[in-house]
């Protein structure tokens, strides 16, 4: 009786067919750099300036097995009354999903297509700010498996609210 290591060795899907994750596409859906005080906003400065960032991810399904994930970030550098400058950038990736639990496709769609396509948007808004004059604008790495976890949170809460 012959037996193949490799099929024991990988965890199969219910249906028997190997889980995969593969990106199929990425793509700037829209961007934006802004500096609307330049070139004073450009002179040395006694104090780093404030920046607010933001970040969103959204997913869509385009079949049963192939979902467009959207990345949204934008930075805002300045205070309430001079801007700096306000970087916008909708980074998206196409990701073919198949033979994974049903389960463990929000956590995928929203942790780890996020975690692949962000090193790819970091630099885009990296060069971005470089290019407009000021030094990089280096992210911090983002924690999805987080924002995640607050998004169902703050999902129950809102259902909660809604029952009572």
């Amino acid at each position: 009786m012959a037996n193949n290591e490799n099929e024991a060795a990988a965890p199969k899907a219910g249906n028997g067919a190997q889980p995969t994750l593969s990106v199929l596409a990425q793509y700037v859906k829209d961007f934006s750099f802004e500096s609307p005080n330049a070139p004073n906003s450009l002179r040395n400065r006694d104090q780093a300036p404030g920046i607010n960032i933001n970040v969103n991810v959204n997913a869509n399904p385009l079949s049963d097995t192939e979902f467009d994930v959207n990345l949204t970030l934008s930075a805002r550098a300045g205070n309430e009354k001079d801007v700096l400058f306000n970087v916008e950038l909708v980074y998206g990736g196409v990701f073919r999903i198949a033979g994974f639990p049903q389960e463990h496709m929000l956590p995928l769609l929203f942790i780890e297509c996020p975690r692949l396509l962000f090193p790819f948007a970091r630099q885009i808004i990296a060069d971005a700010t470089r290019n407009g004059g000021f030094p990089p604008l280096m992210l911090d790495p983002i924690d999805f498996a987080q924002m995640f976890q607050q998004k169902i949170a703050e999902d129950q809460a809102k259902a909660k609210v809604q029952v009572s």
